[in-house]
């Protein structure tokens, strides 16, 4: 078993558990929230189901939690601008670390991150679920089996109402707003797909605040497109303004055909008139015509993601999404926020 602390108790720390429920090697043994009560309340929740051996640890410490003896893997479900202090802690105490999207607020930033970790020598893995997620999945392996021919372009949307915790729209804090928050995804996606040792040599992006000016400085609504050293062309599309729930769809072209995936499509749906409880992350609204997501960590590839970074951390092999992927698309991104101040297209540097 792989003694796990997880850093958080908000949205995704419920997701990133409720996903670890898959992970037989998975025990997770100590839980962090800045309010030791929220901490503990968390730990109540999930304990029955995640935790096989004493149960969870609350602390209200990082370091405290970094220097249990029972945990040996730490998962960052933290705002982005605590991501580095909280990967030199899981560092100094020497334990595998796995770190929510964006890896950071920026590339120097990101670059600080790589370097405590490459020092280190500690495992690392970049919870990017979007590579994850099932019908992503078929398509990659259908891709990868020539059933489009060549790829050429993907299109690739990700959108909702607007983040629900309030950090999200500090944009000076967090580093960014939805290009940052929702496009690291897409970007990933196409790195995933293009190839990852094919770079993305420049970018066009344009963002605007069109709705949640009364909330945030940043974006909420955002659109690039990332050329390839290979001629290959990808436009990612990010959006904090959509009401109805979640958006994840992509589109592939290739010269033999084309692909369709929707990470949001539900088979479950309806007229209801009564509240029911959750139905699905940024539903927007608890009655009237509904689209329920089943299992939602397994459709947003959280489960699968971490069954992948478990084994690959017992086995002490690398992970198929490293901490220097986090780092590329964050230089990536930097340049998305050059372009969208300048207007013109921008080189991406992988150089800090």
């Amino acid at each position: 078993m792989v003694g796990i602390g997880i850093l958080g108790s908000g949205f995704i720390s419920d997701q990133y558990v409720d996903g670890l429920q898959d992970v037989r090697t998975a025990d997770i043994v100590a839980n962090y929230s800045r309010d030791l009560d929220r901490a503990k309340e968390f730990a109540a929740k999930w304990s029955p189901v995640v935790s096989l051996s004493r149960g969870m640890t609350s602390y209200d410490d990082m370091e405290a939690l970094c220097a249990d003896p029972a945990v040996e893997l730490v998962i960052i479900a933290l705002p982005n601008e605590v991501h580095v202090e909280a990967v030199a802690l899981a560092a100094k105490h020497g334990k595998g670390v796995i770190c929510t999207k964006p890896l950071a607020r920026t590339g120097a930033e990101a670059k600080q991150i790589l370097d405590i970790v490459e020092k280190s020598g500690i495992w690392a893995a970049y919870a990017e679920c979007s590579v994850f997620s099932p019908n992503i999945v078929k398509a990659y392996d259908m891709v990868q089996a020539g059933g489009i021919g060549d790829l050429l372009t993907m299109r690739a949307r990700e959108g909702h109402s607007g983040p629900h915790a309030p950090h999200f729209w500090d944009a000076e804090t967090a580093g960014g707003g939805a290009l940052l928050d929702m496009g690291c995804h897409t970007v990933e996606s196409a790195r995933h797909f293009f190839g990852k040792d094919n770079p993305v040599t420049e970018v066009w992006a344009w963002g605007g605040t069109l709705v949640h000016g009364d909330k945030t400085t940043g974006e909420d609504v955002a659109t690039a497109i990332l050329k390839f050293a290979g001629g290959q062309v990808a436009t990612v599309e990010s959006s904090w303004i959509e009401k109805g729930g979640m958006q994840l769809r992509h589109e592939f072209v290739g010269t033999a055909g084309r692909l369709y995936t929707d990470s949001s499509a539900t088979p479950v749906w309806g007229f209801i008139q009564n509240p029911v409880g959750y139905l699905v992350e940024k539903s927007d609204a608890e009655t009237g015509w509904v689209y329920p997501v089943p299992e939602e960590a397994r459709a947003y590839g959280f489960s699968q993601q971490f069954r992948s970074f478990v084994t690959s951390f017992e086995k002490g092999e690398e992970p198929v999404e490293t901490f220097r992927d986090g780092y590329i698309v964050n230089c990536i991104l930097d340049a998305c926020y050059a372009s969208m101040k300048t207007g013109v297209w921008e080189k991406v540097s992988y150089e800090r």
